[in-house]
C-alpha cells in the first residue's frame, strides 16, 4: 500500500534508498555537474506524477522548448503530448520572473499552479539565482521565498543544482543544502580508469535513509539505479581509492 506522506519519485530503486520516496511537500535539492542526468531525474520525477494523477510542472531558466523535447523524445518521453492532455506544465522563463510572480498571487504562475492542481514542480536549476543576487544573507532569504512558496501549495519540488567542484563540502552560496528539506548528490567517478556515475541521498530531514553510495546509468529508460558501490573510499570527493579489507583469523 502507498504511503500518503511520501512521493515517489519514478527512479527505479531510489525510493528504497530514500526510506519510501519524497516526503510530501518538502523542499528536495538534487546537486550534480553538467551531463549527471538531473534534467533527465527531473522528468521521470514528472512522468511518475502522470502515472499517479499528481499533476507536475516543469521550470526551466535555461533550456529551449525544442531542446528539451528533443532530448526527452530520445528516451521514449512525448512531452508536447502530455501538454496537451493537460497532465505536464512548461514554463521557460528568468530567476527574476519566477521570483516576482511567486511573490504575485494573480500571477500567472501562481495562477497555474492553483488551477490546475499542480503537485510536482522541477526547477531546473536553482543555482541560475546566483547570477541575479550576489550577496550570501540575501540569496539564503531568496531560496527561503521560493521554498516557502511552493510549500504553501501543498507542492512537493524538486530544485536542480549545478555542482562544479569535485568536493561537495565545499562552501556554497547561499549556503542552499542547508535550506531545503532533502539533498541528494549525482557525481562522476573515476573508477579502474573508467568514469562511472553514482548517486546518494546525504541529507533527509524527518526521514530515515540509506546512507550507501550506488552506481546509476542513464540510458533508453532514463535513470537506473545499480548496485552499491564497495570496496572504495574517497567517492564524493572524486579521488577514490580501494579500501584494504583484511581478514584476520
Amino acid at each position: 500500500m502507498a504511503n500518503p506522506d511520501r512521493i515517489t519519485s519514478g527512479i527505479p530503486h531510489f525510493d528504497e534508498m530514500a526510506g519510501g520516496g519524497f516526503i510530501r511537500e518538502s523542499a528536495v535539492l538534487l546537486r550534480g555537474a553538467p551531463g549527471t542526468g538531473k534534467t533527465t531525474f527531473g522528468l521521470q520525477y514528472l512522468l511518475e506524477g502522470v502515472r499517479q494523477n499528481q499533476p507536475g510542472l516543469f521550470i526551466s531558466f535555461e533550456e529551449f522548448p525544442q531542446s528539451l523535447y528533443r532530448d526527452a523524445a530520445s528516451v521514449g518521453w512525448n512531452l508536447p503530448a502530455l501538454e496537451e492532455q493537460g497532465q505536464l506544465r512548461m514554463i521557460f522563463t528568468s530567476p527574476k520572473v519566477l521570483l516576482q510572480s511567486l511573490m504575485t498571487p494573480e500571477s500567472n504562475i501562481v495562477r497555474t499552479l492553483q488551477q490546475h492542481g499542480i503537485q510536482r514542480v522541477v526547477i531546473d536549476s536553482l543555482t541560475h539565482f546566483t547570477q541575479l543576487i550576489h550577496n550570501d544573507h540575501e540569496l539564503r532569504r531568496v531560496y527561503h521565498q521560493v521554498i516557502s512558496a511552493f510549500r504553501r501549495e501543498g507542492i512537493t519540488a524538486l530544485y536542480l543544482g549545478e555542482e562544479m567542484r569535485s568536493d561537495y563540502t565545499s562552501q556554497e552560496k547561499g549556503r542552499l543544502s542547508f535550506v531545503v528539506d532533502t539533498l541528494v548528490m549525482l557525481r562522476y567517478l573515476e573508477i579502474d580508469s573508467a568514469i562511472q556515475r553514482a548517486i546518494v541521498v546525504l541529507k533527509m530531514r524527518s526521514s530515515t535513509h540509506t546512507t550507501a553510495i550506488h552506481g546509476y546509468t542513464v540510458g533508453q529508460n532514463g535513470i537506473t539505479i545499480g548496485k552499491r558501490l564497495e570496496g572504495k573510499s574517497g567517492l564524493l570527493s572524486g579521488l577514490t581509492q580501494r579500501s584494504l579489507i583484511s581478514t584476520v583469523q
